[in-house]
């Protein structure tokens, strides 16, 4: 995201916010999946990085299932509206079997739910596990399709043409959540 006058940021979760929100779907996953056979699919590359952070909390509640990564690229219906906001192609990683497997899917936003169903579509390449569930940072509603996540991190109201952007220190050098809108005048998607 380019930080040039044009755009309007609003902070709205914090370094603190995004553990607490972490935390909550950690406690969520450890109440819900008690004695289940759960692995985790982080969908790149912000799902990946929540996956690995849910992962480690659970970790040290004795709790330590196995983080998958998966890349959906290739599975979704519309690479004709997405311009230049292409995902880059990254390799899955699914390095246990899905078979008989509860399954939680890391997103780090649900916005119109077609991320999911390539991550769907995407997944059962790799098995038929026993229940597919979904985990999000943040639900900015919105759906065009019946998804809804199992486990939210935080719910929060967006207008359609605001966009919300997760920035981990992993991948991104700074850390928060921001709702960003472009300047009118200023059509293009922001970076």
């Amino acid at each position: 995201m380019s930080d040039t006058g044009d755009i309007i940021r609003e902070e709205i979760l914090s370094p603190e916010g995004i553990q607490e929100a972490i935390a909550v779907i950690a406690r969520d996953i450890a109440y819900r999946c008690a004695g289940d056979n759960v692995a985790f699919i982080g969908i790149y590359t912000r799902g990946v990085t929540l996956a690995r952070r849910v992962a480690a909390v659970l970790k040290t509640q004795g709790l330590d299932y196995p983080v998958g990564t998966l890349d959906i690229s290739l599975y979704r219906d519309d690479f004709d509206n997405r311009g230049t906001d292409l995902p880059r192609l990254e390799s899955s990683d699914v390095p246990f079997a899905l078979d008989g497997t509860r399954v939680i899917i890391f997103d780090e936003v649900i916005f119109t739910g077609r991320t999911v169903r390539a991550a769907l579509d995407g997944l059962m390449d790799y098995g038929r596990p026993a229940k597919i569930e979904l985990a999000v940072l943040i639900d900015r509603g919105h759906r065009e399709i019946p998804i809804q996540p199992d486990y939210v991190g935080k719910k929060i109201g967006t207008n359609r043409d605001q966009y919300v952007k997760v920035r981990f220190h992993e991948d991104d050098e700074r850390e928060g959540v921001f709702i960003v809108k472009k300047r009118a005048g200023h059509p293009h998607h922001p970076a």
